[in-house]
């Protein structure tokens, strides 16, 4: 008789496996993978195998067994005001210049500071981990106090120097919000989730002038440009009196569009304006809560996708939104493009889920390193549970998670492939200390109401 020796296969050391029911990896062929399991080591994906397959090859310090969930690339906010959060609700029902020139900003002036900005935007960084989101495309004042409540939180930020004419407490002139958004920049190198892109607030706002220097500047050092354009008819009645053009007009013979370019909104676009967007492969961040919450319209989603222009998705600020929900983001914005269009094959699910995941991480120029779940990217995860009664049965979970689920039903949020949020429980954030900032700040806010 002859003797065999079983073989021993020496398992590969992982730091984490994530075994769940689906993966969805956001891939062009709008994958969705049953039974499978993520691997995770020294903040990477390493590999994306059947679960079985990771069992026999891999050794893990942990494994996250998800019988019921769905496990997706984490949600990236394209656009966003972490540190509104705490302004949420303080002047609804007005239209967006009422509500700039009459509550915000007269608030802003009262309030906004380097403590205040930290402590709304912590409160906005654990609103969106608990959501799914694990980074955001930020535009507001004190840029550094958000990269400190962000690295806090464990979140990935994307965050905009501001650049306005006018004075705030934040700065004087142009200059001055150039000269503090690049110190504030040269501050968080080597912060590994911490990025930035020039913020021009929009083109009622900005002058010729300073439109041509944020343009030398983004070259100069490689950023990108954020900015608001054609939210509402008023922008562009106000564009055609003083300028004699459109605002989008404006800005391409000022040199401004191009594949470092994201405007948000984009609610009023004409179709060779459509064009022009894809010709300098351009980005839009719908925000569909905010515009119709605003009064400002509904953008031509439908329009801008068949002219192949990369559409990514935005809450915009709790103030005007006002949630930070991506959940509820897709679902509008899958919505609206069908009942506007009324072509229910418009805007699919899979397609909503990449707005919100590899899009945007495309128009941020992230898209090497999040957006989807590839082996060699940051394992930015969200896990999503389905079984929940409220949801079920299922029958394709990537129609579930746009139309059924809510921000309610996610359980797990990794970013860098550590866990930061899980069940109910943030990893860096303590429940008190955000009760205590609403405590701080909601009685300074409450008289800009009315």
């Amino acid at each position: 008789m002859i003797k065999t020796e079983a073989l021993q296969v020496e398992l590969i050391q992982v730091e984490q496996i994530i075994e769940a029911r689906w993966v969805v990896p956001v891939d062009p062929k709008n994958s969705l993978y049953e039974f499978y399991a993520v691997v995770m080591n020294h903040q990477l994906i390493v590999d994306v195998l059947p679960t079985l397959q990771a069992r026999m090859k891999y050794q893990a310090n942990e494994v996250v067994v998800l019988d019921d969930h769905v496990l997706i690339p984490g949600l990236i906010n394209a656009h966003t005001h972490a540190a509104m959060t705490v302004m949420r609700g303080i002047a609804d029902d007005q239209p967006l210049m009422v509500w700039l020139n009459e509550h915000i900003w007269p608030a802003e002036r009262a309030i906004v500071t380097e403590r205040y900005v930290e402590d709304a935007s912590l409160l906005a960084c654990a609103e969106m981990l608990a959501g799914g989101t694990t980074c955001f495309n930020d535009m507001y004042f004190y840029p550094q106090a958000t990269a400190t409540a962000a690295t806090k939180a464990g979140i990935r930020a994307h965050l905009g120097l501001t650049v306005l004419e006018f004075p705030t407490n934040y700065a004087v002139d142009a200059d001055d919000y150039l000269l503090k958004g690049f110190e504030a920049h040269d501050s968080w190198r080597g912060n590994n989730l911490i990025s930035s892109m020039l913020a021009p607030h929009a083109p009622y706002t900005i002058s010729n002038q300073t439109f041509e220097k944020v343009l030398t500047y983004a070259e100069q050092l490689g950023l990108g440009i954020h900015t608001h354009l054609h939210e509402t008819r008023d922008e562009i009645s106000q564009s055609e009196v003083t300028y004699g053009v459109r605002p989008i007009q404006r800005l391409a013979t000022l040199g401004m569009l191009g594949p470092g370019f994201v405007a948000a909104h984009g609610v009023h676009l004409l179709p060779h304006e459509i064009d022009m967007l894809a010709e300098y492969g351009s980005h839009i961040a719908h925000c569909p809560a905010s515009n119709l919450k605003l009064g400002s319209g509904i953008a031509p989603i439908d329009a801008l996708l068949k002219n192949h222009v990369n559409v990514c998705i935005g809450t915009d600020g709790a103030a005007s939104n006002n949630r930070l929900d991506m959940f509820s983001e897709m679902r509008l914005a899958a919505l609206l493009s069908k009942g506007v269009s009324e072509d229910a094959s418009v805007l699919p699910a899979y397609d909503a889920l990449k707005m919100a995941t590899i899009n945007a991480a495309n128009a941020i120029g992230l898209d090497t390193k999040i957006g989807s779940i590839d082996i060699g990217k940051q394992a930015d995860l969200v896990a999503v549970k389905l079984s929940d009664f409220s949801i079920s049965p299922c029958y394709d979970p990537v129609s579930h998670l746009v139309y059924s689920c809510g921000r309610e039903h996610v359980t797990h949020t990794w970013v860098a492939g550590a866990l930061r949020y899980s069940n109910g429980t943030y990893a860096n954030i303590e429940p008190v200390e955000l009760k205590e900032i609403i405590q701080t700040w909601q009685p300074k806010l409450r008289q800009y109401k009315h």
